[in-house]
């Protein structure tokens, strides 16, 4: 299986300009180091009527290409249930009927995140197994043997974060991210992540996870956000962010591309031309401000011909 990186959206919506660099930077990690590039929907969860099309046609829109079929989750079911199953037989899951209010009440280790599973039916007797399962359908939980993990990444070096008994599947039957991301990398030969630094907290959790399905930890890139001139991560709410909106405005896709590579510190025009100037270790650190379509213009028409 050849070597690849990904972008893995939500087909949630459109996608917005942070959301459009993350996949060229996703690309640009790829391509430069001769693997893959893949497309994954990752559509558990959140997904709106139409939106994978209009996701697949801004990707192109902005010069995106991409290996092989796109792939989603929602086919994959039996293959989250048989991951699922391989752990509970080595007795590392268990059932969870706690709510998402109790989990957020209940007291936490020192120094867990707001919202760190507790442990707290980690442990029921038979007796109370029995009668919870009366009362609501059971999550499953990964039974974590340890409190927390390290992983690499190309640009913040070793980040150690918290490793809790997370989600596996959720009381509604449908598969967890945190499962469904290690299997579905795995499965497509993705060995290297690039995605927004918003995800590095949950990263430690995967990568634990990949060591108890004996799935090699890929190789991981968290990249900084676009926020608004708040500071705030960028949200369609912000006004016009998606490429349809910035059209109506006078920018194109295409300057769109440029303003994001100008972003980067790479020079205006194709992703291939940008290509040849990518070096990971020159890119910015900082999350890049959008202040709006009209900045957007007027560093288009100061930007030189591509």
């Amino acid at each position: 299986m050849t070597p690849a990186g990904r972008f893995a959206p939500s087909p949630s919506g459109e996608l917005h300009v942070g959301n459009l660099r993350t996949a060229m930077l996703a690309w640009l990690f790829a391509r430069s180091t001769g693997r893959d590039f893949l497309l994954r929907v990752e559509d558990l969860d959140r997904a709106r009527a139409g939106a994978e099309a209009e996701q697949l046609r801004d990707l192109e829109a902005v010069g995106l290409t991409w290996d092989g079929a796109v792939v989603r989750q929602t086919d994959r079911g039996a293959v989250y249930a048989e991951a699922i199953g391989r752990l509970a037989a080595a007795g590392l899951t268990y059932e969870c009927f706690c709510t998402r209010r109790e989990i957020q009440e209940a007291p936490s280790a020192p120094h867990a995140p707001q919202g760190a599973y507790p442990g707290t039916c980690r442990n029921l007797d038979p007796a109370e197994l029995e009668f919870k399962r009366s009362t609501r359908p059971a999550a499953i939980r990964l039974r974590a043997e340890v409190a927390e993990y390290t992983v690499r990444d190309v640009l913040h070096g070793d980040f150690t974060g918290v490793v809790d008994d997370f989600v596996l599947r959720r009381n509604d039957g449908v598969t967890a991210y945190n499962l469904a991301v290690v299997v579905d990398d795995a499965a497509q030969g993705v060995d290297q992540v690039v995605r927004g630094d918003d995800l590095l907290p949950s990263t430690p959790r995967q990568a634990y996870l990949a060591g108890l399905l004996n799935i090699p930890v890929p190789e991981y890139a968290h990249v900084p956000l676009v926020v608004n001139s708040d500071g705030a991560r960028l949200a369609k709410r912000d006004g016009a962010v998606t490429l349809t909106d910035l059209a109506r405005t006078g920018v194109s896709a295409a300057d769109v591309r440029n303003l994001i590579l100008q972003s980067l510190g790479l020079p205006a025009g194709t992703l291939e031309n940008a290509l040849a100037e990518f070096r990971p270790a020159d890119l910015p650190r900082e999350p890049w401000v959008w202040t709006g379509p009209s900045a957007a213009r007027e560093r288009t028409l100061a930007a030189p011909p591509a």
